[in-house]
């Protein structure tokens, strides 16, 4: 049986826990933009103020590792991942904001593309607020950062297949220049997670 000296401080598992949901709370206000009729200033208000508690979430995780004598695992690695958590919350909260700043839903239809973008990063969350209470035990995380990095392949090709409906001619100058910008914000938010799952994988394997 295999004894550790690191305690398992819950804590840091619960924030890293409520990181993830708004995470989830994020995509799927992304999704509501897809509908017909939505308030999409709305929706780009909600996302602030996820963006703003995930802000605070993070805050309190730095407030905790700097008065908190033996961390359940390396510091620099809590560090990190409250980091890249906050990052995908950064871009999802780019992503409303740009559509609702630049009027882009009031296009006929948003490009079929970008929606499945946002799905994917949809299951990316999802997977992620589900593996993150399973830090406490380092056990059967293995499925979840195989998967996160397949979503991101899906991602990359979604993002290339939206440049080129973007660059087809089908949409003025102006208006490609406005989604690329949320096409990329978007793919960044992809990349983002799995930046998240790829720390998960070198946390359970040093603690292993």
């Amino acid at each position: 049986m295999k004894f550790s000296f690191r305690p398992t401080e819950g804590a840091f598992y619960e924030l890293f826990t409520r990181a993830a949901q708004n995470l989830v709370r994020g995509t799927e206000l992304l999704n509501e933009l897809a509908l017909p009729g939505v308030d999409v200033q709305s929706v780009s208000e909600r996302l602030t103020e996820v963006e703003h508690d995930s802000d605070q979430i993070t805050h309190q995780l730095y407030k905790k590792i700097n008065s908190t004598f033996i961390t359940p695992f390396d510091r620099e690695d809590i560090y990190r991942l409250g980091s890249l958590l906050d990052d995908v919350m950064d871009h999802l909260e780019a992503v409303g904001n740009l559509l609702y700043l630049y009027g882009l839903t009031k296009l006929p239809a948003l490009p079929r593309e970008l929606h499945e973008l946002v799905n994917v990063l949809d299951l990316q969350a999802k997977l992620t607020a589900e593996a993150m209470p399973r830090l406490k035990s380092m056990k059967n995380l293995e499925e979840y950062w195989i998967e996160c990095n397949r979503l991101e392949n899906d991602g990359d090709q979604a993002y290339r297949m939206l440049l080129v409906r973007l660059f087809s001619g089908e949409y003025d100058a102006l208006t490609v220049l406005k989604m690329k910008e949320v096409a990329d914000e978007l793919e960044a938010a992809c990349d983002a997670f799995e930046h998240v799952a790829n720390t998960v994988e070198t946390i359970t394997v040093k603690e292993s």
